[in-house]
Formats: structure tokens, C-alpha cells, sequence
């Protein structure tokens, strides 16, 4: 059964509603293995990057519900990675007193938003190809091995003839399984990007 993926505005809208804590619940599964991974890029450990995560979805919550976030002014990306950064910063912040660094050396250590947003777009991208491929083998009649083989040859760069033999297909029918498993997700992956606000013309 494949996933239902929210606007962002009706999630945004939805977040008003304190008791609503399913939309809350689908906010934080959407946006909390982007923030973490793009934590752990950072050089972040797994519970360092975990602690930034809720802290950043926890401010995110706070700031938006005071009424501090226009969207007219911004993506929500932006803002989400601006909470992030000074999450990080705050961290680096503690590191640096055992360091005798001055506090603001703590915010020059991080990359810039632009390159955070950059950082955050992959990840998001990553993020939406997992989703994507989870419903192609959910949703879809392709079989296992044509997808399988999609994967091997696209993702892992396998070469066709290495995937059809590996498959025990024709390197005819592994062309094949690619041109069917990329006609499917096309309308995935531009449902999603919708979902997450991404625009892949820029």
C-alpha cells in the first residue's frame, strides 16, 4: 500500500491544529531524514545529528505556530535549514569552549545557507527516489527482477550485460526493464516533487 503525500500547505495548515497529530507525525516523517542526513554531512554523529533533528523539528513547531513564518518571503526549505544551522552552531558552540574558540568562529565552521540548501536539496532528491522506488514495487505490476535490474543498472552502474546475466535476462530485456521501470516513476517522482515543493527546471 503506498503512501499518501500531503501538499506541504495542507500540512502547513493542518499544524495549527494542536490535535492533530497525524499531520504532525507525517510533517516529521517527511522532513526529519532530510535534516538527519544533511546533519551527518556535516560530520555530525548519529546521535549528535538525531538531538539536532528534533531540536529543529521542535523549533520549526514553535516558530511556526507563534505566526514567525511567512511564506511569501521564503521556501519552507530555507527556513527549515536556518533553524538547522543554528541547532548545529549551537552544538559546535559547546565543543568549542573545551576548544577556546571565540562563539562566532562556531557559525563560520558551518557552510553557508546556500550550500546547506544545495546539501539539502540532494538529500531531499535522495529521499523522494526512496519513497518513489518503495511505491514502483508497491503500487505497480512490475515483478521484483525488473526492478531489481533497474536498480543494478542504474543505481549501482552496473554494466546491462553484468545485470542480465547476474538476472537471467537478455541485455535486450534489461533496456526494457529500465524504459518500464522510468515510465512508472516519472509520475511518481513528479507527484513527490509536488509534495515536497521541488522544482528540478532550475
Amino acid at each position: 500500500m503506498s503512501t499518501t503525500f500531503r501538499t506541504t500547505t495542507i500540512l502547513l495548515e493542518g499544524l495549527f491544529d494542536t490535535g492533530n497529530k497525524a499531520v504532525w507525525e507525517e510533517f516529521e516523517a517527511r522532513y526529519s531524514p532530510i535534516i538527519l542526513a544533511v546533519a551527518r554531512r556535516l560530520g555530525l554523529s548519529e546521535q549528535d545529528a538525531a538531538d539536532v533533528t528534533q531540536e529543529t523539528l521542535i523549533k520549526f513547531l514553535q516558530e511556526y505556530r507563534a505566526g514567525k513564518y511567512d511564506r511569501s518571503r521564503g521556501r519552507l526549505r530555507s527556513w527549515i535549514v536556518s533553524i538547522a544551522k543554528y541547532r548545529i552552531a549551537d552544538l559546535y558552540r559547546v565543543r568549542a569552549r573545551h576548544r577556546e574558540w571565540r562563539g562566532e568562529s562556531a557559525i563560520r565552521a558551518i557552510p553557508d545557507e546556500d550550500h546547506l540548501g544545495k546539501i539539502w536539496d540532494e538529500e531531499c532528491h535522495r529521499e523522494i527516489l526512496r519513497h518513489a522506488l518503495r511505491e514502483l514495487r508497491e503500487t505497480t505490476k512490475l515483478d521484483e527482477r525488473t526492478i531489481s535490474a533497474f536498480e543494478r543498472l542504474c543505481f549501482d552502474q552496473r554494466r546491462p550485460a553484468e545485470v542480465a546475466k547476474e538476472k537471467g535476462m537478455s541485455v535486450d530485456g534489461v533496456y526494457k526493464a529500465k524504459q518500464r521501470c522510468m515510465e512508472q516513476l516519472r509520475g511518481i517522482i513528479a507527484r513527490l516533487d509536488e509534495a515536497y515543493e521541488i522544482d528540478r527546471g532550475g
